[in-house]
């Protein structure tokens, strides 16, 4: 059963991480990025909800041109991450690991969607949403960890 169970989620192990240690404060960049990144969301309106109900309803383009904008930008990135090999700025390989299709990705994909839809957020923009003072939006982060909690409960029990 625990052969069974590793080859099923095979694809979820990421065997990428970094060996090297660092310090607590070399963290600091990752804190200076997300801040950065919270700033442009709200100056682009990625965190607006008027804007996410816009696209929902086919009613204007901004959110569709952002989005492809950067599945464009992750599609040339990786595609030059693998012709040229390159490596972190530590010196060390980058793998990407192939992914597998299957029928959960549509249904987890679904979910994914109504609750975007519903609350007119993704995780990514959560946090900048919570940053620009929209407290209620901290029920949506509590529901988006127990969703997340429950999968990862229930994983094994899912269709696959």
């Amino acid at each position: 059963m625990k052969k069974e169970t590793d080859i099923r989620h095979q694809d979820s192990i990421c065997t990428n991480e970094s060996r090297i240690q660092h310090r607590w404060y070399h963290l600091l960049k990752y804190l200076l990025v997300g801040i950065a990144f919270g700033i442009v969301f709200v100056k682009a309106e990625v965190i607006s909800w008027f804007r996410i109900q816009e696209m929902f309803r086919l009613q204007s383009f901004h959110m569709y041109g952002i989005i492809g904008s950067a599945v464009v930008t992750g599609m040339i990135s990786v595609w030059i991450i693998k012709k040229f090999n390159i490596k972190t700025i530590y010196g060390e390989q980058i793998s990407i690991a192939p992914k597998k299709f299957s029928k959960g990705q549509i249904y987890g994909g679904l979910i994914f969607g109504f609750g975007w839809a519903i609350t007119g957020a993704c995780p990514g923009p959560l946090f900048a949403q919570i940053g620009t003072g929209a407290v209620a939006v901290v029920i949506t982060l509590l529901s988006a960890v127990m969703g997340t909690w429950v999968y990862g409960y229930f994983r094994d029990k899912l269709p696959h």
